[in-house]
C-alpha cells in the first residue's frame, strides 16, 4: 500500500538507445535499401550511437559527424540521438531537482518529436509519467539489487542440475546469494 513504483534508469535508458537504434536500422533501410554493412556511415556509428555523448573520444565525435554530413536522412539519426542523450542526462543530473527538471522536459517535448520512434518514447514516458519521475523523489530508489542477486540465484539454480533435498537446495541459494560459492 504504501510502496510507489519507480521506474528504473537502467530501463528508460535502454528504451531511450533501442528507439535511437530503431531510427538508425529505419534509415538506413530507406536511404540505401538494405541493411547496414561494413563501410555505410550509420553502420559505423552504431556503437558510439549506444555510449553516452559525455566523454566522446575525437574519433568518435568525427565519426558521429561525418555519418550525419553524408546524408540529409541522417539528420532524423541526430536528432534521435540528441532525445537519448537529454533522456540520460535527466538521470546523470548531480541534483534530484535538476534531474526531474529535465525529466519534465522530456516528458513535455517528447511526444512531439518528428522523429516517430522518439514520439512513441514520448507516448511510454507520459503514461509511465508518475512512476518515471518517482525515481527523482524517491532518493533515485533501483531495484537493481535485487534483480543483481535474483540473477545469481537464477544462475546458480541452473548449475545445480536438480536437488532433492529442499532444505539442501535453499541453504546452496543462501551461499551463492551471499558470495560464498564462486
Amino acid at each position: 500500500e504504501d510502496a510507489v513504483a519507480v521506474l528504473d534508469a537502467f530501463h528508460v535508458v535502454k528504451l531511450g538507445t533501442q528507439a535511437v537504434d530503431e531510427v538508425r536500422r529505419r534509415i538506413q533501410q530507406q536511404t540505401m535499401g538494405r541493411r547496414g554493412r561494413k563501410g555505410d556511415p550509420l553502420y559505423g556509428i552504431q556503437r558510439t550511437l549506444r555510449a553516452g555523448a559525455e566523454h566522446p573520444t575525437d574519433r568518435q565525435a568525427n565519426r558521429v559527424t561525418n555519418a550525419v554530413r553524408a546524408d540529409p536522412a541522417h539528420e532524423e539519426v541526430y536528432l534521435a540521438w540528441q532525445c537519448a542523450q537529454d533522456l540520460r542526462a535527466a538521470y546523470r543530473a548531480a541534483d534530484l531537482a535538476e534531474g526531474r527538471r529535465l525529466a519534465e522536459k522530456v516528458l513535455a517535448t517528447f511526444h512531439t518529436c518528428p522523429v516517430p520512434e522518439i514520439a512513441r518514447l514520448g507516448r511510454t514516458l507520459r503514461r509511465w509519467k508518475d512512476s518515471f519521475l518517482a525515481y527523482f523523489s524517491t532518493g533515485r530508489s533501483s531495484n537493481g539489487g535485487t534483480e543483481a542477486i535474483n540473477g545469481i540465484i537464477e544462475l546458480h539454480r541452473r548449475l545445480a542440475r536438480g536437488y532433492r533435498n529442499r532444505d539442501n537446495y535453499r541453504l546452496r541459494m543462501l551461499l551463492a546469494a551471499g558470495g560464498l560459492i564462486p
